[in-house]
């Protein structure tokens, strides 16, 4: 955060900027992240002035924190605090609140109050889909900011969100390395592909040939997710290296994209089946095209996910 602190009431000129009504901060404050944070922390310090000392970020603000990798978060999204069953609710546009009984379990990260990753993956199922919900708990998981006992207990729980996240956890695997990954492994598990993630090739000596994101059990094919990085003109060549190596020894190496992912899925679908040497059905995608449409990877499951979050109404101001 910035060398100056968020503060309360109104400050005029130039340095300083509103976060919210009777809330501003410094202006000025450097971004260095290559990727901007949907919450920029100095931001958060001003929306916790709001706060009594139980209340706490949760959801998706919480995991950012925390440093999960978000899916595509539209711009309007709230702010996610929780507060307890009697703390008094800011009535401010942009936040989304959540009351509780029992205070929700929190940590103290770089001076923000943040909900602990369970609680806040449980906060989270409320209102994202199965896609992004799976992405979320497989990257937490592959962090080791949470491990998948901690998650069957807090599911067993009557948090909300809590039986979203017990139906999703039978799909979690944990072994992506990117939320990427993750969305490409389980469009095979619901296609009914049985995959390996993680899988090392290794020739007759036992000398590693390759790490594959995905072994299609039973076959000699590997699918695997290729992000911008391997457009690059030194990353090219090592990847037409090591394509050569798996094809010496019998395999055949696939990569996907996010556009093959999300709106061309039924050919990472005929691949597979070719592969595995089955009857190509094109409807058994069609499930994966149902989950998509909740999904924040796609257009309409960004609109959708807006539209079911309750916020505060903008307000008003008295003169």
């Amino acid at each position: 955060m910035g060398e100056l602190e968020a503060v309360r009431g109104h400050r005029r000129g130039a340095t300083w900027a509103s976060v919210t009504y009777g809330v501003h901060r410094p202006t000025g404050l450097a971004m260095t992240a290559e990727h901007p944070p949907v919450w920029a922390e100095d931001d958060l310090a001003g929306w916790q002035l709001l706060m009594t000392d139980i209340g706490c970020f949760a959801g998706l603000t919480a995991l950012e924190v925390h440093g999960v990798p978000l899916p595509p978060v539209p711009g309007r999204c709230p702010v996610f605090i929780a507060l307890a069953k009697d703390d008094p609710r800011p009535m401010r546009k942009r936040v989304h609140t959540s009351r509780h009984v029992r205070p929700v379990e929190h940590v103290v990260v770089r001076g923000l109050r943040v909900a602990t990753v369970p609680e806040a993956l449980t906060a989270a199922a409320r209102w994202i889909g199965v896609v992004d919900l799976v992405a979320l708990v497989d990257a937490a998981i592959y962090l080791e900011l949470v491990s998948v006992k901690e998650l069957e207990a807090i599911a067993r729980t009557r948090r909300p969100g809590s039986r979203r996240l017990r139906t999703v956890l039978p799909l979690v695997d944990g072994r992506a390395e990117s939320l990427w990954e993750s969305l490409l492994r389980l469009l095979h598990v619901v296609c009914d592909i049985e995959v390996e993630p993680q899988w090392e090739l290794v020739d007759a000596d036992g000398v590693l040939v390759a790490r594959a994101d995905l072994w299609l059990v039973g076959t000699t094919a590997l699918h695997e997710f290729d992000g911008d990085e391997h457009e690059k003109a030194r990353r090219r060549v090592s990847d037409r290296r090591r394509d050569r190596r798996v094809d010496r020894q019998g395999f055949v190496r696939r990569g996907y994209t996010g556009g093959d992912v999300i709106h061309r899925a039924a050919t990472v679908l005929e691949d597979a089946d070719r592969s595995l040497g089955r009857d190509h059905d094109p409807a058994r995608i069609r499930e994966w095209h149902r989950l998509l449409r909740d999904s924040l990877f796609t257009p309409a499951g960004r609109i959708a996910f807006l539209e079911r979050i309750p916020v505060a109404p903008p307000r008003r101001r008295t003169h």
